[in-house]
């Protein structure tokens, strides 16, 4: 029996994992070798993938990595960075081509779509569109059982360090991890444990991100993880705040 047999007979505790990770892909090879690895990783474990939807960079390799192999992607995106909604909204609707002022805005519209395309690229696998970026955040959560953080930017600490916090909050209990590519994130690793020499970050909260340097490594540990707390905050009781907490919101910027 060779290694990816064996692999995809063991049971994965485990249906789908949330990937963070750079719409960049980075300026070396090892970045790029690491994404497609994770996505293989998945695809031996049979593990669907959710992500942030399209299809460049980092998150454009993992992703079409699963889809190309077979397994089930989930793409949550807010609905201002999908190319068909900005088109739709941008470039057809209320533009007066008669005009001299509603070509160039139709210009306009035209390159802002091109920019927004740069950002995102196409689509992959499903797509579930949202209204921002906190519902793409919660809906990424909601619909995973475990994190994992590729190398990245300010959006993938955002990410990761959010649901890392939600976990020290026992609002889930679900593992984290990030995968330290050739020492990637050896500095932020060193940060967390200056907090807890300082007093500012406990041990055992210290404790709930998991690293490895190889996606094997690092879900093999997401799979023997034991979480910190007995029990989560009531799910029911959580959403209904946070709902409550988005509708405010959208009225206060509505007004």
């Amino acid at each position: 029996m060779d290694e990816n047999k064996a692999l995809n007979s063991i049971s994965s505790r485990f249906k789908r994992v949330c990937v963070f990770c750079g719409s960049s892909s980075g300026k070396r090879n090892c970045y790029r070798d690491a994404a497609l690895e994770l996505g293989q990783e998945l695809l031996s474990r049979k593990l669907d993938l959710v992500y942030g939807g399209g299809s460049v960079g980092l998150m454009g390799l993992v992703s079409q990595e699963v889809h190309r192999g077979g397994g089930h992607v989930l793409g949550i995106i807010p609905k201002t960075l999908m190319c068909k909604e900005v088109y739709t909204v941008y470039c057809i609707q209320s533009v007066n081509l008669d005009s001299p002022f509603g070509f160039f805005l139709f210009l306009f519209k035209i390159m802002l779509l091109f920019l927004v395309k740069q950002i995102t690229g196409e689509t992959v696998g499903e797509v579930k569109a949202v209204a921002d970026m906190h519902q793409r955040k919660a809906e990424m959560a909601r619909h995973s059982d475990c994190f994992i953080a590729l190398p990245g930017g300010y959006g993938t600490l955002e990410e990761l360090l959010e649901v890392i916090t939600c976990a020290q909050l026992g609002i889930h209990d679900k593992p984290v991890g990030l995968i330290n590519v050739d020492g990637y994130y050896n500095y932020l690793l060193t940060f967390l444990d200056k907090a807890v020499d300082d007093g500012f970050i406990k041990q055992s909260q210290r404790n709930i991100i998991v690293s490895a340097p190889t996606a094997r490594e690092l879900v093999q540990k997401l799979e023997e993880y034991v979480p910190m707390h007995d029990g989560v905050v009531a799910k029911a009781g959580w959403e209904a705040e946070q709902l409550e907490f988005n509708s405010s919101l959208q009225i206060g910027i509505a007004r």
